[in-house]
């Protein structure tokens, strides 16, 4: 198989009381896992795509038969958007961000709070389902705040994701049922601000 379901970096139960073990279990093992699997099977009459790189491939989708293009876009996205969001989460991280990509918020937006408040108010009035995003404008190397629905993924549009929130409903509805501003502001106390700090270096690096 040409793309395969990474392990969690982490316990289902670790960012318990903030995402339950039974969300975490269904949300890797059967979405994600649906996602890799069905990308695989698109891919499979294509092995010259298959073997690509899936940033490679979704940041080209024009390169992709028209006839497996959508498919590619939703399974290959939503295969980048979860890979993207398990690394950027933590157990025990309840601490705001630090270096350069603090420094890149304050630029950008003002202050954390002011950052938190636009990032939670774009995933809370997100219709359907679908992400949120910080991502980076490489020609000019500031910080923006991109909404995309379903599994539409920011590698499409040039812009290297740094965090990633998911607001599909599977994301928290098991523990927080249809009240999707509680499980953002528990998202938060969970954001591996580490690793998006050492993403954010790696763009400027060009690595």
């Amino acid at each position: 198989m040409a793309h395969k379901l990474p392990a969690l970096p982490f316990s289902y139960d670790a960012l318990e009381p903030y995402i339950d073990a039974a969300t975490m279990e269904l949300h890797h093992d059967k979405h994600h896992a649906a996602y890799v699997d069905n990308l695989n099977k698109v891919l499979e009459p294509y092995p010259h795509l298959a073997e690509r790189p899936l940033e490679d491939v979704l940041s080209h989708l024009d390169h992709v038969p028209e006839t497996i293009r959508t498919a590619v876009r939703s399974f290959g996205g939503g295969h980048a958007n979860h890979q993207l969001f398990w690394e950027t989460l933590a157990p025990n991280e309840f601490r705001p961000p630090r270096g350069a990509i603090a420094a890149a918020i304050a630029r950008d937006f003002d202050s954390f709070e002011r950052f938190q408040s636009l990032f939670s108010g774009a995933a809370t009035t997100h219709f359907g389902s679908g992400w949120v995003f910080l991502v980076v404008r490489p020609s000019t190397g500031r910080l923006e705040i991109v909404p995309l629905p379903n599994q539409d993924s920011v590698l499409g549009r040039g812009t290297p994701p740094l965090l990633a929130c998911d607001v599909w409903e599977h994301a928290y509805y098991l523990k927080y049922a249809n009240r999707r501003p509680e499980y953002l502001a528990a998202w938060w106390n969970v954001v591996a601000w580490d690793v998006v700090d050492e993403r954010l270096r790696d763009v400027v690096a060009g690595t």
